[in-house]
């Protein structure tokens, strides 16, 4: 309440000088200082390490695809999935799985899908 009173004020200041985007440089600032997150508390952590260990050896129980090359990391519940994986299929499933397990409030993407090209360690040109 106190930093929309001083905003209000320094908007009235700098609106007096007609620059207005000083005082839209003002607020987002302000907006951007109250976004801060809350320390997670040595419980959370332990929980969440806990349900990201559950995360990946479910990935790792799947017969079908190659999970060894995602990452999981748990916040607060949120399962957010990185590094890669080889078909879109595997990345849907891999969403999947990780929704599935209890004590997973959402899924978070950032896994890449690894192209055709990129599997081995030649040119990409394949055999002639």
């Amino acid at each position: 309440m106190i930093a929309a009173a001083f905003i209000k004020e320094l908007g009235m200041r700098i609106e007096g000088r007609g620059s207005g985007f000083a005082l839209l440089a003002v607020i987002v600032g302000a907006v951007a200082g109250c976004a801060t997150t809350t320390p997670r508390t040595p419980e959370q952590e332990r929980a969440d390490n806990a349900l990201s260990e559950r995360v990946y050896a479910a990935l790792q129980a799947n017969p079908i695809y190659y999970f060894r090359d995602v990452d999981v990391d748990v916040d607060n519940g949120v399962a957010h999935l990185g590094g890669y994986v080889w078909s879109t299929d595997a990345l849907y499933h891999a969403q999947q799985i990780a929704r599935a397990v209890p004590g997973v409030r959402g899924v978070s993407d950032e896994m890449k899908l690894e192209r055709e090209a990129n599997r081995g360690g030649g040119d990409g040109a394949g055999s002639r």
